[in-house]
């Protein structure tokens, strides 16, 4: 890999794969994060997501290709790059008899580029930047587990960072907290953070997310800016109607490739779907009672679903 320091890619991955025996968990891929995007890495559980995320930060070894974070190879360039990157992987940790202020402590003080004569005061940012402020001296084991979420946000914002990677960043958390995160990862990156989303809620990519790739039993499926993936979406019509062999077979000859559909009602897709009153035009033609009609772009979760096979969580 060639990429330098001052890349405008954040993260580059070139046939990323890692194998659990016969198992293959993640399958060749190719990841192109840009830098100062809100990158949503999207896919059913069990896709590959955090295991993509642990080869990145050097956590679990790759089995073949290259992972490139901020322009230095990992994990050969681990100790320079893991200063410049905050991470919340697989839910936080800490000792839960202490406090979350003294929490934050300790994780600051194990870090050596952190001035001491200053710790407080970036202690008491970071609790207040996710809303914990009031908390600060309560004991971690009696923290909800969204507490422990937005503890875990302010451990990886201790420092500034360059990338922070948060895996599933609203897991445990209630409506309000949900957009209070949403609104903290707007402000990283309009500071100039890069932030690297994993998440199976479709919803909170669609929201926050300049970016996303979709990833699918371990492998890349799509992957670019958030429009482009929207728009790549096939035009759907949806026709109401008591004849619905006729319908079905004038919008085949249309080039209209029909799906299943409630009983009454005919449900075509096409990336070169004919204008609505052309297709109108044609089933009246062609004798079709037509009691309703419908032509809409598709959504983000069809496109998803139309590269994964599965649907997403799309609820808060």
């Amino acid at each position: 890999m060639t990429e330098s320091p001052g890349s405008p890619l954040a993260v580059r991955t070139t046939g990323l794969t890692k194998r659990f025996g016969r198992h293959t968990a993640v399958d060749r891929v190719d990841l192109e994060v840009p830098r100062g995007a809100v990158f949503g890495f999207l896919g059913p559980n069990g896709s590959g997501k955090t295991t993509t995320i642990r080869m990145l930060l050097g956590l679990v070894s790759a089995s073949a290709g290259h992972a490139e974070v901020l322009g230095e190879e990992m994990p050969t360039r681990l100790m320079t790059v893991l200063p410049r990157v905050g991470a919340l992987v697989e839910g936080p940790a800490f000792y839960p008899f202490l406090s979350g202020a003294s929490n934050l402590r300790r994780l600051d003080t194990a870090d050596l580029r952190a001035p001491a004569g200053t710790r407080e005061k970036r202690v008491a940012a970071a609790l207040e930047r996710v809303g914990l402020t009031h908390a600060a001296h309560k004991r971690v084991h009696a923290y909800s587990l969204g507490m422990k979420q937005r503890l875990g946000l302010a451990a990886a914002l201790l420092a500034p960072r360059e990338l922070l990677v948060l895996d599933e960043p609203t897991n445990g958390l209630d409506p309000q907290g949900t957009r209070e995160v949403r609104s903290l990862i707007r402000s990283l990156a309009d500071d100039g953070t890069t932030v690297f989303v994993s998440s199976h809620l479709l919803a909170e990519v669609e929201q926050i997310c300049t970016h996303a790739a979709v990833l699918r039993a371990g492998k890349l499926v799509a992957q670019g800016p958030l429009d482009e993936l929207r728009n790549a979406a096939r035009p759907r019509i949806e026709v109401r109607t008591p004849d619905v062999e006729k319908a079905a077979e004038v919008l085949r000859e249309l080039g209209v490739a029909t799906e299943p559909a409630p009983p009454g009602t005919v449900v075509g897709a096409s990336n070169g779907l004919p204008a609505p009153e052309d297709v109108v035009a044609a089933l009246v033609a062609a004798g079709v009672r037509v009691r309703g009609f419908s032509a809409a772009a598709a959504s983000l979760e069809e496109r998803f679903v139309e590269l994964t096979g599965e649907g997403f969580d799309v609820a808060e």
